[in-house]
């Protein structure tokens, strides 16, 4: 089996790549509301969902993976009264036919931010 790791750390960054291929499994790290200047966005959990489920979207397309690939995701929310908020977003990212496995849990988080969502993906023959 190849593994294959993609967005890997720049020197002082800290150590783990966006997303590591595994032979047809895709694991995702942990995205947060960040900008491509790698700025916290600021703002509501519609705001901050967006911003992170569009960079989950990227880490997986990049990889050369579909979101219809994603056969499982963790979230973790600040505020459990963000739950629905939540949802709302994430529903434009995954459709009813290809919904992966999930959880989603209360975490405090380490840095300014409401929202984290990690990943696993799958694709045959890659």
């Amino acid at each position: 089996m190849s593994i294959e790791r993609f967005g890997t750390p720049k020197q002082g960054a800290l150590p783990f790549a966006k997303a590591v291929r595994a032979g047809g499994f895709l694991f995702v790290s942990g995205q947060v509301p960040r900008d491509a200047n790698g700025e916290i966005v600021h703002g509501t959990m519609l705001t901050q969902a967006k911003v992170t489920l569009d960079n989950l979207k990227r880490a997986v397309e990049n990889a050369g993976y579909s979101m219809d690939d994603v056969v499982k995701v963790e979230a973790w929310i600040d505020d459990p009264r963000d739950f629905g908020d939540f949802n709302k977003v994430y529903a434009q990212y995954f459709s009813a036919e290809h919904a992966p496995a999930r959880v989603t849990v209360q975490a405090k988080m380490i840095s300014d931010v409401r929202v984290e969502v990690a990943c696993t993906a799958y694709k045959e023959n890659n």
